[in-house]
């Protein structure tokens, strides 16, 4: 075990624990003071501390994501990606989504003086292995509570890939069209072929992605 005082330099700062229950100020100030924490988040007033990362179950995925939303990225004006990046929602929530998208001019969200994205971000995705049910339970009520108009979930473990779209205040959950297709309703020509996804075959979801680009749904 790392001895406290080579991971908390300031040792009047308590450590963040899993399950403290703190205010956003308070969470921003532990976390701050534990430079080798690599992800914390604070989910309706209630840390949760992130295990160490499998390749397979989560860094592969993650990394197709952000491939898939970076192409998209390179080819759409006005928007901006994030990877990993902390989202302060509200008072008890400061999320750490694997992905974001968000509306640079006009949209839900502002950055910060200090950088860090305020107000929530059109789109969040989160890959879920050992995280599915904080993810479809506690994260997706505060997403929908703070207006996250779609958000995507990757359940590797289930091989299911859930994209959900805030309608009426309620997520509705997109089902693909008739060519196997997800299409974005806030992101015009953002595609989807999610067994592709699934499977692996990213050269076809770049394909299909750029056919979005060139045409929208």
């Amino acid at each position: 075990m790392i001895a406290t005082a080579k991971i908390y330099p300031n040792s009047t700062i308590s450590p963040l624990e899993n399950g403290d229950k703190l205010t956003r100020r308070e969470f921003e100030r532990r976390y701050n003071a534990m430079p080798n924490l690599k992800k914390a988040e604070l989910i309706e007033g209630i840390v949760y501390m992130a295990s160490p990362l499998r390749i397979r179950n989560h860094g592969n995925p993650h990394a197709r994501i952000i491939t898939w939303l970076g192409n998209y990225w390179s080819s759409t004006p006005g928007i901006e990606l994030g990877d990993n990046c902390t989202v302060r929602l509200d008072a008890d929530n400061e999320p750490q989504p694997d992905a974001l998208l968000r509306i640079t001019n006009g949209g839900q969200s502002t950055i910060s003086d200090d950088g860090y994205v305020e107000g929530a971000p059109e789109l969040i995705v989160e890959i879920a292995a050992s995280t599915v049910s904080l993810d479809l339970h506690q994260k997706l009520n505060v997403y929908r509570r703070n207006q996250v108009q779609e958000y995507l979930v990757w359940r590797v473990e289930d091989g299911e890939f859930d994209w959900f779209r805030l309608t009426n205040e309620e997520y509705i959950k997109l089902e693909p069209n008739s060519e196997g297709i997800i299409c974005s309703q806030i992101f015009p020509g953002l595609w989807l072929d999610r067994s592709a996804l699934l499977a692996g075959d990213l050269a076809k979801v770049l394909e299909v992605l750029q056919l979005g680009i060139a045409r929208d749904c």
